[in-house]
């Protein structure tokens, strides 16, 4: 398996350079197929760059854009759009978020469980699946529909612990795009509606790789009360003069967010535990030196790695710049958020503040995300106009 990502902003740049003449009409026609690992040319192998904002949402549509007519590039656009829809559709609801973190953690790993994860099911789709992810950290999205599908109504284990295994795992793995996945799949996001893995599907969209016997034939939803949205908040002031700027994994091109009249003096960035893959926790170090490197350049301001994302490091280092506020790109609903809530008390005891800055596509996109994709999607050729 060659599939390989390099963490970096010009990686990914040159990434969407490659795809851009793909990105119409042949990729509308040929994006569902899976042809297996090192044979990716039908796709735009964007994910893990966007995941981590190297490249963001916006300046891929609009490259895409001043190569092709909407109209021909509409199906990658809308793609690229879930990405927003998802983190949008979370922030209004967050307690979705914590329950999945608690009951993915309570839940027990059984045999059959263990079976799944390292592809010994004896269903050879499955198994060459859970061996490609653990492998190269990535899959076909059409792949992982399919896999959801057989986890859940075939295996018959639970979705959040399926959603863990992929987010564990994804070099691409966003928090809200990877738990509302799995909750489509399993019928929690569109009430009523399941995804069902079908053989022939399979068989079709893998060009004769996987010959599957059937699966499950049926697949109830899962009962769930439905979740009323909150408000999005609205943008914090930013703060004027001398600041530190802290990265964090969920967004590493600062240079393109409006600072206002903030000074950056110094410049941060600190990850999280590494709880993930090696390969993951490796993927997300890298692109955050890089993100250091790159922005202590562009904002002429000494860059520091200060390990663990925690208050007494950043304390410390807010103390060593004397810095009262330190502003950070915002980080959606996720474990980098969970700890930048849980550290905001303690830094402003010491006096900092910590202001997050919202993109302004984020802005507009997300109180959009209310209700379901189709609603979402006729307000996307407003978003990229604005």
């Amino acid at each position: 398996m060659t599939q390989t990502f390099t963490p970096s902003r010009a990686a990914g740049l040159a990434a969407l350079e490659a795809f851009l003449p793909q990105a119409g009409r042949r990729y509308a026609e040929q994006r569902n197929f899976d042809h297996g690992p090192g044979a990716r040319t039908n796709i735009s192998l964007l994910s893990p760059y966007i995941r981590y904002r190297l490249i963001t949402e916006h300046e891929v549509i609009a490259k895409v854009l001043a190569r092709h007519r909407f109209a021909d590039a509409e199906k990658f656009v809308q793609e690229v759009c879930w990405r927003t829809y998802w983190k949008g559709w979370l922030e209004m609801r967050p307690s979705v978020w914590a329950r999945y973190q608690v009951e993915a953690e309570d839940m027990a790993r059984s045999a059959d469980y263990a079976a799944a994860c390292a592809g010994q099911t004896g269903i050879a789709c499955f198994d060459a699946w859970a061996a490609e992810l653990v492998e190269t950290g990535y899959l076909h999205n059409h792949a992982r529909m399919w896999f959801a599908s057989l986890w859940i109504f075939t295996l018959g284990l639970p979705w959040q612990l399926g959603a863990d295994f992929f987010h564990h795992h994804l070099l691409d793995g966003d928090p809200a795009s990877n738990t509302l996945s799995w909750r489509w799949v399993a019928g929690l996001q569109t009430a009523g509606k399941t995804y069902l893995a079908a053989a022939d599907n399979i068989a079709k969209y893998t060009g004769g790789r996987f010959n599957p016997a059937p699966f499950a034939h049926s697949a109830g939803p899962l009962p769930e009360a439905p979740v009323a949205p909150m408000p999005i908040a609205a943008n914090a002031p930013l703060p004027d003069g001398a600041v530190g700027l802290l990265l964090t994994e969920e967004d590493l091109n600062p240079e393109s967010l409006k600072l206002g009249e903030a000074d950056i003096v110094a410049v941060a960035a600190a990850a999280l535990p590494p709880s993930r893959a090696p390969a993951v926790n490796a993927f997300a170090k890298a692109a955050l030196a890089e993100g250091l490197t790159r922005s202590a350049a562009k904002f002429r301001a000494p860059g520091e790695m200060l390990g663990m994302l925690g208050a007494e490091s950043l304390i410390a280092w807010a103390a060593e710049h004397e810095l009262e506020a330190i502003i950070t790109p915002y980080a959606p609903i996720g474990p980098v958020r969970d700890r930048l809530d849980a550290m905001a008390p303690t830094l402003a005891a010491a006096g900092i503040a910590l202001v997050p800055v919202r993109r302004a596509w984020d802005t507009a996109a997300w109180p959009h995300a209310g209700k379901g994709f189709f609603a979402f999607k006729d307000k996307i050729p407003g978003l990229i106009s604005g």
